[in-house]
């Protein structure tokens, strides 16, 4: 549900929200090419090799996401999924050994960014035109009811006087 209270951002505010999140998805999440591989890693990946620091801020990161979907309208469902998204990349990073690894594959802004890009455009889509009443049918019934009840008061003589 809408907050009626807040100002809806215009199409190009939303435009801008989403270009600037897919420039930081990609630093957080790919902006680092690993060498004869087709895999790449981000800033998110690096800092969390810092112990217990690094999730913290790679919570920051995705934080960021989160509040620019918020600048750009988006529901409290799509909140919600964000931030389950959020909690899966901090929880999965903070796994002994393998939350690196997992934060490497996961990531969580990247998919965000995805699922808002989404919405965004399940919203700024033009909403279809109605279809055109179909008045020819109706003509054509009427016209025929209308043949149909001329043609009995003639064959019953209704029409004609005493």
């Amino acid at each position: 549900m809408p907050n009626n209270n807040v100002s809806q951002p215009t199409r190009e505010q939303q435009l801008a929200v989403l270009k600037r999140l897919e420039k930081f998805s990609r630093f957080t999440d790919s902006s680092i090419k690993i060498p004869f591989t087709n895999f790449s890693i981000g800033a998110d990946a690096v800092v969390g090799l810092l112990p217990g620091v690094g999730d913290v801020i790679g919570l920051g990161f995705s934080g960021y996401v989160l509040l620019e979907a918020h600048r750009a309208g988006a529901d409290g469902e799509l909140k919600l999924r964000i931030l389950r998204n959020m909690g899966i990349d901090f929880v999965g990073g903070l796994l002994p050994v393998v939350g690196d690894a997992f934060d490497a594959f996961y990531k969580a802004n990247t998919r965000n960014t995805q699922l808002l890009k989404e919405y965004l455009e399940q919203q700024l889509a033009p909403e279809p035109t109605p279809p055109r009443f179909k008045w020819l049918p109706i003509l054509g019934a009427a016209s025929a009811l209308a043949l149909v009840i001329g043609a009995v008061i003639l064959a019953t003589g209704a029409g004609s006087p005493p």
